[in-house]
């Protein structure tokens, strides 16, 4: 779930992992205890519903210890007034990414929520371990969408998926003048004369207007059940990812403010290796201040990409259908594959 209250009885459930490698389960309520029953899998299709794993009244959240930590687990949290809410951990316990985390559990207008273990977002995966490999692999990822420009994919070819473990699909988006590679560098010599927010804004807009059959072809690919789960990236998880994160969400009919929301967490997810890179640099605090923009995922960013939509296409529906090539058929099957 997201931040935003639900109208429901029970809302702004999450999972995380504890410092002793626990779950915890929290959760907000409008009532106190509530009779609840937690029943668990370690794919959200294989939930098991006869034995709950556990039992509480905790008006806000439940532990649950002595689950092994390499493999993935999903939740289905069932409270005594309200149907059963599915839950899973929003950010992958990986150890050489950041920013991988899973689309699920987000709220649509409509009330339906998209479905835990089908389609991730995340920054790159060269840099994978062999656990993270192996903990991708339990989660028998089938597709992988790589939006890096062909140096990138070079420089950093990625370690998942391997053979005999899903396909990889290349679908490269640069609409810059430079490769990314060269704006670090340039940002790392000090020439920040080119970073303002009308050129980080600009590559949001282009991102929509040069690459919308790209776009296109990774909502044919979510159509297909063959293809999922489904994972897609670029390098840092937050811009190019997070341009088809926001079509998608939008697809499935989930509010702009969740849209935002979502976006966010890449800051909340990267500050730390954020922090590495400007200790790299060896840079003052103002010049720091110039260049975070680069580095995280701007606000005004989304928002300008979401009013381009409107603007411009006249919805992001219309962009889909009209600009990318995304028929009614296939939003219908995605929503029928990612909406429970």
């Amino acid at each position: 779930m997201t931040s935003l209250e639900s109208t429901a009885s029970i809302f702004d459930i999450s999972v995380n992992r504890g410092s002793s490698g626990e779950f915890i389960i929290n959760w907000k309520t409008k009532h106190q205890q509530l009779p609840i029953s937690v029943y668990h899998g370690t794919t959200a299709d294989t939930i098991l519903h006869k034995i709950p794993f556990k039992l509480t009244k905790d008006p806000a959240a439940v532990i649950l210890s002595q689950l092994d930590p390499r493999v993935p687990h999903y939740f289905k949290v069932v409270f005594e007034i309200d149907k059963a809410i599915n839950v899973g951990e929003r950010r992958l316990p990986l150890q050489e990414t950041v920013n991988t985390r899973d689309l699920g559990g987000y709220e649509t207008a409509e009330g339906r929520r998209i479905k835990w273990g089908k389609v991730f977002r995340s920054d790159h995966l060269a840099r994978l371990s062999e656990d993270d490999i192996a903990f991708l692999q339990q989660m028998k990822i089938q597709s992988v969408c790589d939006f890096r420009t062909s140096v990138e994919v070079q420089t950093r070819p990625d370690r998942f998926p391997t053979d005999g473990y899903g396909t990889y699909i290349h679908l490269p988006v640069n609409h810059l003048k430079f490769e990314p590679g060269l704006l670090f560098e340039k940002l790392k010599n000090g020439d920040a004369s080119w970073l303002t927010p009308s050129f980080l804004i600009e590559g949001y807009h282009l991102n929509l207007d040069q690459f919308a059959t790209t776009w296109g072809d990774v909502f044919r690919q979510l159509a297909e059940p063959k293809s999922l789960p489904l994972l897609f990236h670029c390098t840092g998880g937050k811009d190019r990812a997070g341009t088809f994160a926001a079509l998608l969400l939008l697809a499935l009919g989930v509010p702009e403010e969740t849209v935002i929301y979502d976006y966010d967490l890449s800051n909340t997810y990267i500050a730390d290796v954020v922090n590495q890179i400007y200790a790299q640099f060896n840079i003052d605090a103002d010049y720091r201040e110039k260049i975070a923009p680069y580095f995280s995922a701007p606000q005004y960013c989304i928002e300008a990409l979401l009013s381009h939509l409107h603007d411009k296409y006249g919805s992001p529906i219309k962009y889909l259908t009209s600009r990318a090539g995304v028929s009614e058929q296939v939003l219908q099957a995605i929503k029928y594959q990612l909406l429970e």
